[in-house]
């Protein structure tokens, strides 16, 4: 089979032609895939191409007897694979955004099974029943919101559904997660596409035995992609040609025509055969159709805007306008029952002599749309297509061998939770449709959908008629009182110095319960399997204190000594833009441990400069298991949550910024208790995770060099069931055994001792960040997802950026290698001499974001044995 063999319907030209004959890209396989997929240009560090589906009516409009014929298919297909008794007690999980409507048309071919799909939006009210990371995606997070908590407890199989199986990251990232909640015995994975290369193949297999399940994968069709070995290299240097196009001489004569093509916020699309359009520059001698150009709306005398209505679907109250906090057979019924009046409401609304018709769905709501859009195919004289609006930014070329011809750009309208930003419609623009009818939720139906550079608008700048039709956004019903949880009738009161801790009592409160007598240290290598293998949360033991040599304690303070005014620096401005910002009487609470030693030094200078004696306590918060919600309890009770302004020493890629967003946004939840900023204050902020923070240098914090000795002889938090119960705070050790080498006072008194230097400095310092555009832009987390995958670890848990963290990989896990930047310096000493003392090499990288990231081991992820030279050798 060639990528030639299937025939566009209108040109005889397979859609993935172009990036094929340009980057040397092959597909292989089924005869079937050519008329499943083509192909694109995306900006993606990972990967140049995009694989384009024909039938999931995300970026192609197609037909939606297609779009849902294939759902349908699938879902049969697994029906036969369990049989009707398993099929009976399955449940159903699809992937936001780009397979929420084809994972539920999958459970509409199962039948009766309860659906549910993740989701990137955020929802009051809803509490987390999971969540998990795609690594390869523009945009990560994604949440489980289920309406009903037992929707994902049963032991029956759990069906998972995505566009594609490629690398199968974002499936096991999801099983691994969900099985430790909610294990059970069978798993199906669908997708319409198997693309796995032959190096990915024996990954299922692999996780299968490693978590004891069974895991069946089902698809429509498989194959590979083949990719010459400089395919991200070529990919970006096609990009960058169309983009100079764009801003040469021609992009000045016809900007309304090519001004996309540099990927700009500016209103844009590529509109086939409207106007002139730019030349191809990858083939000599090519006529002007083979060219991308953007549009903005033509001047009325050529094009007149098109009409914008409303149409009332009367939405049957009570129905969820898809998967997103679950979908069950009941609900399933009474939508069957209302959507052929709901078509006909659409149809009625539709000019007369309306031949072609687009039903436009919105971002991750694909479902609704769909069958409204199958409804009226039937309802209609006239030829339906389904598509929707997405995220993902890709360039758009005018050639029929280019699956993504225009492309329509204009402003998120949802108040999404990662802030504005552009959103896109695919293949709309200059498709001839007579009638566009855009869905939304009722969350979306905001001032910026109905602006002058809206969805809507950029609608009717191409075709006459818009119709807009509301779906109303399902809410989630409180938890009834009775399964709330029991409120303990008191807290204790948090422990201080010198009984816990050596930090003076009013220096900080430790919102902890002591477990000193509790033997919970494990050898390093022996805690690294359990974790890595699932067999145990990184939370329920500590690792063996480290204890430094004489050559390392040097170090240290030659550290301390070089970095003490930097550090002082840096607490000045975070404490005052906390002062001004955030509240004028903070009550200071940081994230033990690495969070204290910079809550104390920000009480000092709070003291020093503004004569305030601010409360400062340390509360414990868990990767994966989200904050000590007894110790927020506590809080709330004592003080305005409004006024708690949470600390912590530094960010990496930004994973606890997310953690604690997600625990209090699930906190509100379940206990009604509003108020808590989930924005964290830190010393240093090198991954561009938080507003509030002193510097974004990532540079030597001497704090980070030792464990307990610099943070009060405090170990890590703990949590364990048969620990901490449900009305106890996360536990710590105290060592007083280590009170002859502790260094916390010593590092906090070299560090305030610098105030008085400061003072002027951090003035200057302050007046510039609070006049400074400090918007995160999480190139860290973006930063470590590319490592992970170059480096073939496949887990951004294994990953962690920063001179802080590379030195708590060496201290505490069993460390792979140090990637550190080309020329650091000395900030890099004391890891150098970890690394040397642990038979650790380190590699020295020319574009690395960070001065450091430190590797840990992946001896025991599947994914991290590969073929590129650059994975551990099991």
């Amino acid at each position: 089979m060639t990528e030639r063999a299937h025939a566009d319907e209108r040109t005889g030209v397979w859609s993935g032609s172009w990036v094929a004959e340009r980057l040397g890209v092959e597909l292989t396989g089924d005869d079937t895939l050519p008329a499943l997929l083509g192909l694109a240009l995306r900006r993606n560090p990972k990967r140049a191409h995009l694989l384009v589906s024909n039938v999931l009516g995300k970026h192609v409009p197609q037909s939606p007897s297609v779009v849902h014929g294939h759902g349908i298919a699938l879902g049969r297909r697994v029906r036969d694979l369990l049989g009707a008794e398993a099929a009976g007690r399955a449940v159903v999980l699809g992937y936001a955004e780009t397979a929420t409507g084809l994972g539920h048309s999958v459970a509409d071919g199962l039948g009766t099974a309860p659906y549910l799909h993740s989701t990137r939006r955020p929802v009051a009210g809803a509490a987390r029943a999971g969540g998990f990371e795609e690594s390869h995606s523009h945009a990560t997070s994604h949440l489980l919101l289920p309406e009903d908590p037992a929707l994902l407890a049963g032991d029956g199989p759990l069906v998972l559904v995505d566009d594609e199986f490629s690398t199968g990251n974002t499936v096991l990232n999801t099983v691994r997660a969900l099985h430790e909640r909610y294990p059970r015995k069978r798993y199906v994975v669908v997708a319409l596409v198997d693309m796995r290369s032959p190096a990915d193949a024996g990954r299922l297999e692999d996780f299968a035995r490693e978590i004891g399940a069974r895991v069946d994968l089902v698809t429509a069709a498989s194959g590979t992609v083949r990719l010459p070995d400089d395919v991200l290299q070529q990919g970006q240097e096609l990009v960058a040609r169309y983009e100079a196009l764009a801003a040469g001489p021609a992009g000045e004569s016809r900007g309304a025509e090519i001004s996309g093509l540099a990927w700009s916020a500016r209103d844009e699309v590529t509109d086939t055969g409207a106007g002139a359009t730019a030349p191809d520059p990858g083939r000599a001698g090519a006529s002007a159709q083979g060219a991308a150009g953007p549009e903005t709306p033509a001047p009325a005398s050529t094009s007149p805007a098109g009409t914008v209505a409303r149409v009332d679907l009367h939405w049957p109250a009570g129905v969820p306008d898809g998967g997103r906090h679950g979908f069950t057979p009941v609900h399933r019924e009474r939508l069957e029952a209302a959507l052929p009046g709901m078509a006909d409401r659409i149809a009625g609304a539709l000019p007369a002599g309306a031949r072609r018709v687009l039903v436009l769905g919105f971002e991750e709501l694909m479902y609704a749309p769909l069958r409204l859009a199958r409804e009226l195919e039937q309802a209609v004289d006239a030829d339906v297509r389904y598509s929707t609006t997405t995220r993902s930014p890709v360039l758009a070329v005018d050639d029929p061998g280019y699956a993504i011809r225009t492309r329509l750009v204009f402003p998120a309208h949802d108040d999404p939770a990662d802030g504005p930003g552009e959103r896109y419609a695919y293949n709309v623009a200059g498709a001839g449709f007579d009638a566009v009818v855009a869905v939304v939720d009722s969350a979306a139906d905001t001032p910026a959908l109905h602006a002058p550079d809206g969805l809507l608008a950029r609608l009717a700048a191409h075709s006459p008629h818009v119709l807009l039709a509301v779906v109303p956004s399902y809410v989630p019903q409180a938890p009834h009182a009775s399964h709330a949880p029991e409120r303990p009738p008191m807290l204790p009161e948090p422990l201080r110095g010198p009984d816990f801790s050596s930090y003076d009592p009013e220096e900080v409160g430790w919102l902890l319960q002591d477990l000193s007598d509790v033997t919970l240290e494990a050898p390093t290598e022996e805690r690294e399997e359990a974790i890595q293998s699932g067999g145990a949360h990184y939370a329920e033991s500590l690792p063996v204190e480290y204890q430094p040599s004489e050559e390392y304690q040097e170090l240290f303070h030659a550290a301390l000594e070089t970095s003490a005014a930097r550090l002082a620096r840096a607490v000045g401005a975070v404490t005052e833009i906390v002062l001004t910002e955030r509240s004028p009487r903070p009550v200071l609470v940081s994230l033990a441990r690495a969070g204290t030693p910079v809550g104390i030094l920000m009480r000092r200078w709070a003291q020093y400069r503004h004569g305030l004696d601010l409360p400062h306590y340390a509360v414990s918060i868990v990767r994966g298991r989200g904050i000590d919600a007894n110790a927020l309890r506590w809080l709330a009770d004592r003080h305005d949550p409004a006024d708690v302004v949470f600390v912590d020493g530094w960010t990496g890629k930004g994973a606890i910024t997310r953690e604690l967003a997600a625990a209090l946004r699930d906190f509100e939840s379940t206990d009604g208790i509003t108020g808590f900023d989930p924005e964290i204050a830190v010393l240093a902020d090198p991954g561009s995770c938080v507003r509030t923070y002193g510097t974004r240098d990532d540079f030597l914090i001497p704090s980070a060099c030792l464990n307990s000795t610099v943070s009060g002889l405090i170990s890590r938090t703990v949590l364990r069931a048969d620990l901490v119960g449900p009305h106890d705070f996360h536990g710590a050790k105290f060592y007083r055994e280590l009170a002859g080498a502790d260094l916390s006072t010593a590092f906090l008194d070299a560090v305030t001792a610098r105030f008085p230097d400061v003072a002027d400095t951090v003035d200057a310092q302050v007046k510039d960040l609070l006049s400074a555009d400090r918007s995160p832009t999480w190139e860290g987390w973006a930063a470590v997802e590319r490592i992970s995958e170059e480096y073939g670890i496949h887990d951004v848990n294994l990953v962690k950026p920063g001179v802080g963290e590379t030195t708590r990989v060496m201290l505490r896990r069993v460390p792979w290698k140090v990637l550190a930047r080309a020329g650091a310096g000395a900030d890099l000493d004391h890891v150098r001499l970890l690394a040397e003392q642990r038979g650790v090499p380190v590699e020295e990288v020319t574009d690395l974001p960070y001065t450091c990231v430190g590797l840990i081991h992946p001896k025991y992820t599947r994914g991290a044995t590969g073929a590129d030279g650059k994975a551990v050798a099991l």
